[in-house]
């Protein structure tokens, strides 16, 4: 049911642009009530990116054997590594992709997940006293962008006709992130 849902809201929105698209049309689509899809998405956003949450749980789940904030960020960046490769093998990545530079409003709504990620993971890194306040936001908005940067660079490469890898695009973000501090 998950995935009917997830696909119909891609094939729509592909189709018809995401301001066009509402919950009745992926219901109808699916065949289901609009209730049935609210059940398991809260919006037709979510319903196109799922991954987001399972994301967020991830990295707020995750506890660190590190007590600096460099070795939690390198802990964290390996858990969104997991996740993005685990996220490249989905056969929508490729589609969400696209969407993301075709809708500009995908755009803002991945803004607003990202939004939540770092409240979330930067709040579970200030309860947990694994870092302070001012570090824990650090941390999280850095995670956060790796993940963003990566997703956008893969993104654009698909776009121009690029044959891209995902996961050598992360790695490359993740280098150019540590170049940039060299020393420090």
């Amino acid at each position: 049911m998950l995935r009917d849902i997830q696909s119909a809201a891609l094939d729509l929105v592909e189709q018809q642009g995401l301001d066009a698209t509402t919950i009745g049309d992926i219901a109808a689509r699916v065949g289901v009530s609009e209730r049935t899809v609210f059940r398991y998405y809260a919006s037709k956003e979510h319903a196109l990116m799922p991954g987001q949450q399972g994301l967020i749980d991830a990295l707020v789940g995750h506890e660190s054997a590190h007590t600096s904030a460099a070795g939690i960020l390198e802990d964290l960046l390996a858990v969104v590594r997991e996740l993005f490769s685990h996220e490249v093998e989905q056969r929508d990545f490729r589609r969400i992709s696209r969407l993301l530079v075709h809708e500009p409003e995908m755009v803002r709504v991945v803004a607003r997940q990202e939004r939540s990620m770092v409240e979330a993971l930067s709040r579970e890194l200030v309860r947990r006293d694994a870092l302070g306040a001012l570090q824990g936001l650090v941390v999280a908005e850095v995670v956060t962008a790796t993940w963003r940067i990566a997703w956008q660079s893969f993104a654009q490469e698909e776009f121009d006709g690029k044959d891209s890898d995902p996961l050598a695009l992360f790695d490359e973000t993740v280098r150019e992130l540590a170049g940039l501090f060299p020393g420090a």
